[in-house]
């Protein structure tokens, strides 16, 4: 099964929980109506869009079909479509990728969003690309995130510098960071630890982590990858806000697409963080992540077949 099936395959969740509803509301509507948008409001505030974006959505679905003069059900599904991806590609996704150099991605998130297994298959794809990677096991505050990661590593073929348990996590990724300088690697990818019971802390953390590493090598880190579970659905957002605000986030990945209803939540993490989808997951697989497309993700998303 090509991506784009497994794309499709991961999203029948979300697909009978927002397209279907959807395609039932335009079908056979020859007339667009207050109501008409009201219920089409409604199907995306329980399809995860959220208000705020929701509402932004609709005015801009209702404008564009105004100056179409849009009459018909499935012209108006065309038209929101192209504006989910106009939300969806606003921003770059492509990787800030050093083609001279290291290039460094720190890698944020919850825990049990998904972090540590996005590093591993980030860096299986970077590996079998000819790219060599260097991992960082700066989440200090679990010994079973270092253990993780270490499985990741032996599994991707990659080498992982670590500390023990409750070190520095900064001090993890300085020498994280001379070695991949040392080393000659293409790429480092740094571990953090992804607690939010105390956002000071985490804060705190972060901040120190960036300032050594912009010390040793200006402009680093490259990337700094913020890794969401869209089974968490709106909650993904909430997280999202705290990260942006500690940690300068560059990009989202969008982890465990295809066990959940909630996929429609990319549309409000892009729209109101104004931040791009990088990466999405798929499946377990070591190859299950991938860059992210919106035109591909809207396209399997309103796929007529499952």
């Amino acid at each position: 099964m090509g991506f784009f099936e497994k794309l499709k395959a991961g999203l029948a969740k979300t697909r009978a929980g927002f397209v279907d509803k959807v395609n039932t509301l335009v079908t056979g509507r020859t007339k667009i109506d207050e109501e008409f948008y009201e219920e089409l409001e409604e199907i995306l505030i329980q399809s995860d869009v959220g208000v705020e974006t929701t509402l932004k959505l609709v005015e801009q679905v209702k404008a564009s079909a105004k100056e179409r003069k849009a009459t018909s059900g499935e012209e108006v599904k065309d038209i929101l479509k192209e504006e989910i991806e106009n939300i969806l590609s606003a921003k770059d996704s492509s990787l800030n990728f050093q083609e001279d150099g290291l290039t460094v991605i720190m890698v944020v998130g919850v825990n049990g969003a998904g972090k540590t297994t996005t590093i591993g298959k980030l860096a299986a794809n970077f590996k079998s690309e000819g790219k060599k990677v260097l991992l960082a096991a700066a989440d200090t505050f679990r010994a079973a995130a270092i253990e993780q990661l270490e499985i990741w590593a032996e599994r991707s073929g990659v080498e992982l510098v670590k500390h023990q348990e409750g070190s520095d996590p900064a001090a993890v990724a300085f020498d994280g960071l001379k070695a991949a300088q040392s080393r000659q690697a293409d790429v480092l990818i740094i571990d953090t630890a992804g607690r939010l019971q105390n956002k000071k802390n985490l804060m705190n953390e972060l901040n120190k982590i960036f300032r050594v590493l912009n010390r040793e090598a200006s402009g680093t880190p490259h990337e700094v990858l913020l890794v969401i579970d869209a089974t968490t659905g709106q909650n993904a957002l909430s997280q999202a806000l705290v990260f942006k605000e500690a940690a300068n986030v560059t990009g989202i990945v969008l982890t465990k697409l295809d066990g959940t209803a909630k996929g429609g939540v990319i549309i409000p993490v892009a729209d109101q963080l104004q931040i791009p989808v990088k990466f999405v997951g798929v499946g377990e697989g070591i190859d299950d992540l991938k860059p992210f497309d919106a035109k591909d993700f809207v396209s399997a998303l309103f796929s007529e077949e499952g």
